[in-house]
């Protein structure tokens, strides 16, 4: 089952009597995990029908009786086991998942990993009750992420706006919801978020950005990147150098993709490549401006210099000034 739907059936107060949430993901986890420890029972309900176990402490007999525990005073009770990754003998549980008891929610939280899915154990779990698998969102991904999070909040976000976050933060899910959040608090409702409310709200800059400064590399306009890279020497928390190697590099990927494109349909490359159709014109502009041997080229300076940033066949140059020497090879 996805987040999305996991979390609809929750709020419509459809419970399951076993969950499993399980992958790479801790946010969409946390977000399950926290409805179902905080928002099921009420705070009376809390103090005689939750109960917590942590997998590396947790004895499989002890978590069986408290499954097999009735509800006191409420419809249900709430058995959560956190890092269950880490609990041992965890499939004894499974002569209690042939026939659980609907008045009990028991909850699996294991992280950074997935149950075997050719176990009896974890095909029990899907016919008795739901597994939420996660997985890391790749980068292009974030932007839409962004705005359906903005959206289910009842604002909607710009283009350039996602894109400053997504670039600005990376894909920690969980500090871009603080970050809308707390940017939220600040605008009045309906209103939609665009780059001067992130400058203002989250401090990140609408003109010195990497976002800003990947479009002037791409337009090759010198005098603009000069100006980014001043800014982000003096500034260097702004766009530390590791990122500016690897957006750059994502960035010139995708143009050299386009000059060695056979496709006639700029929508096609747009969906194949994974760009956001809205600054798919950057890339094509960036295509025609270094044709295929410039975009090869700046893709192997990228990857000469990012070896040197962290000291290989590098004497300790600062990564400012390798960033600057590398840029004005690629523009040159």
């Amino acid at each position: 089952m996805t987040f999305e739907a996991l979390e609809k059936e929750l709020k419509s107060e459809k419970i399951r009597p076993v969950y499993l949430l399980e992958g790479e993901e801790d946010f969409f986890i946390d977000r399950i995990s926290n409805f179902l420890e905080n928002d099921l029972l009420t705070e009376t309900e809390k103090e005689f029908n939750l109960t917590i176990f942590y997998g590396r402490d947790a004895d499989w007999a002890n978590v069986l009786n408290a499954c097999r525990r009735y509800p006191v005073f409420a419809e249900r009770q709430v058995v959560m086991i956190k890092e269950a990754q880490h609990m041992k003998s965890l499939e004894k549980l499974e002569s209690y998942l042939e026939n659980p008891l609907v008045s009990t929610a028991l909850v699996l939280v294991y992280r950074q990993g997935k149950l075997d899915g050719r176990t009896a154990f974890k095909k029990l779990i899907d016919k008795k009750g739901v597994s939420l698998t996660t997985k890391k969102l790749y980068d292009d991904k974030i932007p839409g992420w962004i705005k359906a999070y903005a959206e289910a909040s009842g604002h909607d976000i710009s283009p350039k706006a996602a894109i400053l976050l997504a670039d600005h933060i990376g894909n920690d899910l969980a500090r871009i919801s603080n970050e809308i959040d707390k940017l939220l608090l600040n605008i009045h409702s309906g209103k939609k978020i665009d780059e001067d409310d992130i400058e203002k709200y989250v401090g990140i800059s609408k003109e010195y950005n990497v976002f800003e400064f990947q479009k002037a590399v791409g337009n090759r306009d010198f005098s603009k990147a000069v100006r980014i890279l001043n800014y982000f020497s003096a500034n260097p928390k702004a766009a530390p150098s590791p990122v500016v190697f690897t957006v750059l590099y994502a960035f010139f990927s995708k143009v050299h993709a386009i000059t060695c494109s056979l496709s006639s349909s700029d929508k096609d490359m747009a969906t194949k490549l994974g760009i956001n159709p809205y600054f798919f014109s950057d890339y094509m502009r960036a295509a025609k401006a270094y044709q295929r041997i410039g975009a090869e080229r700046a893709l192997l300076l990228l990857y000469e210099y990012n070896l040197r940033s962290i000291g290989i066949n590098d004497a300790g140059t600062p990564g400012s000034e390798l960033l600057k020497e590398m840029t004005m090879k690629i523009m040159s």
